[in-house]
């Protein structure tokens, strides 16, 4: 049984009804095939490349048209919890209204329900270790690098580690993977993986190391702040942007978590190729061994230090003169 004020109760399949008649953008109260409750962003025109959406429990989330005009759809797939989406639309639009165009609309409302949908299968975690902020600054402030440099969508693309994959950053002809230590630790980096310093045919790899020092006090730049500068760089494309939102969720920041107290200062970077006779546990692994994990001395490491110029290589690479 709906409740009265339940916006669909008096929609039928097919049927629209705008949710403010005096809001910036068009969104709608929809009801889809099998009678599904959904919300409806109508939009000028598909973006280029489509974003790629996550994929949510008991919703659905999808590009469709709306007669002639595009539109993003959020649709509830388990009518049992119509009531508290009722509640989520209505956050999800007012997001979406405080943007200044419909792409950022756009993305605000993506973003709005994924956090939605992972404040209902849990909460919020208890966000990131120490090192784990470290490592985050570290990869952030090469990524800004690949920013202005190459511009917001190769950098991003770029960015393979939050997905798993054995390198930090993949491009065409090179790896490089990026470490962050403290100023004041031994001077070594943790290898995680025999994958991570492993060869790659056709491929020169390289290990960036920040220095990365870190106090409680109201002086630097917060994790929060080194987010929020590499997501300045990236926001002139709305792909990337998208893009980068999906790989950060990955590496498991949350916006909502507390990390104002402490302050990171990053120093110069040192970088090092790695060729025949770096000190590394080579791969393929004796019969029976696996999930290496070794501490790597940069004092070890002193003759295979680079002043190459990675930008320009990985441009050389890439044909983008």
């Amino acid at each position: 049984m709906t409740s009265k004020a339940d916006p669909w109760s008096k929609l039928d399949v097919g049927d629209a009804r705008r949710l403010n008649t005096a809001g910036r953008f068009d969104f709608f109260w929809v009801v889809l095939e099998n009678h599904a409750p959904g919300l409806m962003l109508k939009l000028p025109s598909l973006p280029e490349p489509l974003p790629k959406l996550p994929k949510l429990k008991n919703m659905s989330l999808s590009f469709r048209k709306a007669g002639e005009t595009p539109a993003f759809v959020i649709v509830l797939n388990d009518k049992s919890h119509r009531e508290i989406f009722e509640t989520l639309c209505s956050d999800v639009v007012s997001a979406g209204e405080s943007a200044a165009t419909v792409g950022a609309a756009l993305s605000r409302t993506v973003k709005r329900t994924q956090r939605w949908h992972y404040l209902l299968r849990g909460g919020v975690n208890k966000g990131l270790s120490l090192e784990e902020q470290r490592g985050l600054v570290g990869e952030l402030a090469f990524l800004r690098e690949l920013a202005g440099g190459l511009g917001p969508d190769a950098a991003v693309d770029s960015w393979k580690g939050p997905s798993r994959s054995a390198k930090d950053f993949e491009f065409m002809g090179a790896c490089v993977e990026v470490k962050a230590r403290r100023v004041a630790a031994k001077p070594e980096v943790t290898i995680s993986s025999e994958d991570q310093l492993a060869d790659v045919a056709g491929c020169r790899l390289f290990l960036r190391v920040w220095d990365v020092a870190s106090a409680v006090s109201p002086e630097g730049l917060t994790l929060h702040d080194h987010v929020n500068m590499t997501a300045d760089l990236l926001k002139r494309s709305f792909s990337a942007l998208d893009q980068w939102e999906e790989t950060l969720h990955a590496t498991g920041y949350e916006p909502e978590n507390d990390y104002d107290g402490r302050r990171w200062h990053l120093g110069e970077p040192a970088t090092y190729e790695i060729k025949p006779g770096f000190p590394r546990v080579a791969s393929p692994l004796p019969l029976g061994v696996s999930r290496v994990k070794y501490a790597l001395s940069l004092d070890a490491c002193a003759n295979f230090r680079s002043d190459v110029d990675l930008l320009e290589l990985i441009r050389e690479f890439s044909g983008d003169e």
